[in-house]
């Protein structure tokens, strides 16, 4: 089963995990607003551990798929594609690190943490070469989801990833909007424009349009705009692009 819980109602989950972390309730909600627009794949064969952790996912993920085992991980990860999958080492049936050895052979970019007991050399030198985002040390303590959390944004830097508003990202290296529940593929124009508006924080006049965006051979008339702002609109949060009347169009950050 699927659970979601998405930002709209973002203080019952700030109730949540203000009642059991203390760290959490106060992570910074720029990032609590990214996180909301992925999905996490959680991999642990203790049903314990499963169900206290996965009460704090589900307050910060779009998504949040559980499994017990290696094969039903891998499964999961089949038919889902989660953005992050956090994996114990040892369970039963496919163990972690042949589970991710498995999904690294088509895989390259999902991001992967590894949760173990283990300390030994020789897990984490082989972690390494699986590139992980993280191996972290069981027990999971409040700080070290938070390392966890920050280090997987962190590695979309290079792949310019934008917040637009909480639960809303604009991940520009792969042309895409991401909602709460909605995933939109931008155009070139459209992924152009966008870059432009949130890299200026300014409006964009049509002039700069017409020189910046409509690349084509196509003539941008004043009807080729209103229909592409119609379309384009509908790919972003609501409200959010304004039309300045006889000067450009501009991005509301909320």
């Amino acid at each position: 089963m699927t659970l979601i819980l998405h930002f709209n109602s973002v203080y019952l989950c700030y109730n949540t995990i203000r009642n059991m972390h203390t760290r959490l309730y106060k992570m910074n909600q720029e990032l609590m607003g990214k996180l909301s627009s992925f999905s996490l794949l959680y991999a642990e064969d203790e049903e314990g551990i499963r169900n206290n952790i996965q009460e704090i996912l589900e307050c910060l993920f779009k998504n949040v798929y559980l499994a017990k085992n290696g094969e039903e991980a891998f499964k999961i990860y089949e038919e889902k594609k989660p953005d992050l999958i956090i994996t114990d080492i040892q369970m039963p049936k496919l163990n972690g690190i042949d589970l991710i050895k498995k999904i690294r052979k088509t895989d390259s970019k999902v991001r992967i943490v590894i949760v173990s007991a283990h300390t030994d050399l020789d897990y984490m030198l082989n972690a390494v070469e699986l590139h992980l985002v993280k191996y972290i040390i069981k027990p999971i303590t409040e700080g070290k989801l938070i390392d966890v959390f920050e280090a997987f944004i962190e590695s979309f830097e290079g792949a310019k990833l934008h917040n637009l508003i909480p639960s809303w990202i604009f991940d520009e290296a792969n042309s895409l909007v991401k909602g709460p529940e909605e995933e939109y593929i931008l155009t070139k124009k459209e992924c152009d424009f966008l870059s432009l508006l949130v890299r200026k924080k300014r409006i964009i006049t049509y002039n700069e349009m017409e020189n910046l965006i409509w690349t084509d051979d196509n003539i941008m008339t004043a009807n080729a705009m209103r229909l592409f702002a119609k379309n384009f609109r509908k790919k972003l949060p609501p409200d959010t692009l304004k039309n300045v009347q006889g000067i450009g169009y501009q991005l509301i950050f909320t």
